[in-house]
């Protein structure tokens, strides 16, 4: 897709930052921060000794849920568990305000995990 819009990225053009520096990458940590969160069920996690949740266990799931209704805004129905599609036109993957991929481990991942 990169080809054929003619937008080339050379390996010198990548580079490391730290995102304390730059604010637009603290909104995309926090972003993809909360849906890590959702995504891998910490926010059901609760504190052994009290058998309740933590306040930035609670903070963390208030903040995704806030940035899952704004994502419904300009995707109804919108489902964290679901890669966003793009409508069977290309074009949309660079039209659409939000694009969400759900990243799954591969076999050999998995069972290196479980190890």
């Amino acid at each position: 897709d990169f080809v054929n819009a003619n937008i080339l990225i050379r390996f010198d053009d990548i580079v490391e930052v730290t995102s304390h520096d730059h604010v637009i990458l603290q909104c995309a940590d926090i972003v993809t921060g909360a849906m890590f969160f959702r995504l891998n069920k910490l926010h059901l996690e609760k504190n052994e000794e009290t058998g309740r949740r933590g306040k930035r266990t609670i903070a963390k799931e208030k903040l995704y849920k806030h940035i899952h209704k704004r994502i419904c805004e300009i995707r109804p129905n919108f489902n964290i568990g679901v890669s966003t599609s793009n409508d069977g036109h290309l074009s949309n993957k660079w039209a659409y305000p939000y694009s969400h991929w759900k990243f799954t481990p591969s076999q050999v991942v998995k069972k290196n995990l479980q190890l």
